[in-house]
């Protein structure tokens, strides 16, 4: 299902175009196909230092995405989403990458099997990025909003920084929230994605891709 999904997104692809890509098994199914039109793309922007060595060993060009300006183009999973095209990501990690790939992309593309279409977000834990000396400042906080935090003890970000997933959190007003955490200081960024939501969302599932 996340690769037909995947293989849906290819379709989207234009000649000449630097892609952003994101990060976790289904943008991996996507990494492969991209390379079997590789001679039609100029490069692509990585999230992830993961999706960054997948992409060489294609012979994909990545490039900075300083260098590039805005992209056509990003393509990523979800954790969970709604039919607002609202997004929980960052299960594996890397969210604040993929957070601003996203933010310079003009069309974002998500791509997941049928099962992470959900009504109300929030039973995924929500990832929170944070600045380590900040992980106890901001876990009382984030008590005080409502949430579980819990330390993903053992895993450092790209960026050198620490996880704290959220449980127990209803997420009714994502846009809200979202800039709720973001504003916590030690925050770097959290997992929604709803102030800047996907464009289409392409869903695998047994009857073949939807899109919403």
């Amino acid at each position: 299902m996340k690769k037909a999904a995947a293989l849906a997104a290819i379709e989207h692809v234009q000649s000449g175009w630097v892609v952003g890509i994101g990060t976790g098994s289904t943008a991996n199914h996507f990494i492969d196909a991209l390379a079997r039109i590789k001679g039609k793309i100029d490069g692509a922007v990585a999230s992830s230092n993961a999706t960054a060595e997948r992409l060489k060993k294609h012979g994909i060009a990545v490039l900075d995405l300083n260098a590039t300006g805005d992209l056509p183009l990003y393509v990523d999973g979800a954790d969970e989403a709604t039919r607002h095209r609202h997004l929980i990501k960052g299960g594996g990690g890397a969210l604040t990458r993929e957070k601003i790939v996203a933010a310079a992309c003009k069309k974002f593309i998500c791509i997941a099997d049928e099962s992470k279409l959900v009504d109300t977000l929030g039973k995924f834990p929500l990832p929170v990025e944070v600045v380590p000396m900040a992980r106890s400042l901001v876990a009382r906080k984030i008590v005080e909003l409502g949430g579980d935090p819990v330390w993903r003890q053992g895993f450092t970000t790209d960026n050198g920084n620490i996880i704290l997933d959220v449980h127990n959190l209803n997420i009714l007003n994502p846009v809200e929230l979202e800039g709720q955490l973001d504003h916590l200081t030690g925050v770097v960024t959290n997992g929604l994605f709803a102030r800047r939501p996907a464009d289409l969302l392409l869903f695998g599932g047994s009857q073949g891709v939807r899109s919403i």
